[in-house]
């Protein structure tokens, strides 16, 4: 792992625009910091698919088209907290529902604070936490046979481009089979006025957790990034429909990698490319799924209009 983290640090930051893959953002400090954006006022993205999983739950699971005495498993991709997936598994345990429900989380340090919850709140529901590569595991699981519904939540989709998230719905499609479910939790086209400070908290958390990417690259691979000649710098581009987020270096100044051996040389104003954040209208995502075994099969949508989960089906 962290020769694959030195690889793709020293890859990014080559580039002629300088880059950090945005899956490094989440080591301890990381967890716990996207933890506390996602309590923010400003980053509406989590109250409002709360919302959706607290108050359409029943709508959800007939969307699934589930059967109660049908055994099936509810596979989570990147669970976090698991705060919304808790009100549909509290539903689900509640109605004697027959499932396994398996989060799949690079962080052993998230999985584990997720499993601990659960066995204490939802003692009756079978948790089998998998750490690892979500496609490595959907394999292992797909040899099961039993229907299968995958929970994709929080806009983590929005992290890649649209060609990008085509091959990956793709690939999960691979990895399913016909009838089985994808639940995509998306962040919708709105304002600049209430995208923007989703990115870029007037407390500096966000700015805090971009930042420390830096700090991880400090840390482990000895890096002297001197992190006060950083700073956070997002954008929104309301017509494309793409927030970004760059950390911009305040100097001209040199960085230095000593585990490998590899100086990279920064500009004053110059821009690193930390991750975007897609928004999208039903038609984007139409056309995202346009080459892939999937179809739409219900929306889910918060009052203000401001989040959505799409319901698709492996056909």
């Amino acid at each position: 792992m962290k020769t694959q983290f030195a690889k793709d640090v020293h890859y990014g930051l080559s580039q002629e625009q300088k880059q950090l893959s945005s899956k490094y953002f989440y080591d301890k400090t990381g967890d716990e910091l996207f933890m506390q954006i996602m309590s923010m006022p400003e980053y509406y993205l989590t109250r409002a698919e709360l919302e959706i999983f607290s108050e359409q739950t029943d709508k959800m699971i007939n969307s699934f088209g589930i059967q109660k005495d049908q055994f099936f498993e509810l596979i989570e991709l990147g669970a976090g907290d698991g705060t919304k997936t808790k009100k549909l598994l509290e539903v689900l345990d509640k109605r004697n529902y027959q499932f396994d429900y398996l989060p799949i989380d690079i962080s052993a340090n998230v999985l584990e604070h997720l499993g601990q919850m659960l066995a204490q709140e939802l003692p009756n529901v079978s948790v089998k936490t998998q750490q690892g590569d979500y496609f490595e595991t959907l394999k292992e699981l797909r040899d099961s046979h039993n229907p299968k519904v995958v929970l994709f939540l929080g806009s983590n989709i929005g992290n890649l481009f649209d060609h990008q998230a085509a091959k990956f719905i793709y690939a999960l499609g691979a990895n399913l089979s016909a009838g089985d479910k994808l639940l995509i939790g998306v962040d919708r086209v709105k304002p600049e006025a209430v995208v923007l400070p989703a990115y870029n908290d007037k407390t500096g958390i966000t700015r805090a957790f971009n930042l420390n990417l830096l700090e991880r690259i400090n840390n482990e691979l000895g890096g002297d990034f001197n992190i006060a000649q950083f700073e956070h710098a997002p954008e929104y581009d309301e017509q494309e429909g793409i927030a970004r987020s760059f950390l911009r270096s305040k100097v001209d100044q040199t960085v230095t990698i000593f585990d490998i051996d590899q100086s990279y040389a920064f500009k004053q104003g110059e821009l690193i490319h930390m991750e975007i954040s897609r928004k999208y209208t039903t038609e984007i995502m139409q056309n995202i799924i346009a080459d892939t075994d999937f179809v739409i099969t219900d929306v889910l949508t918060d009052n203000k209009n401001y989040f959505s989960d799409f319901i698709l089906e492996r056909r």
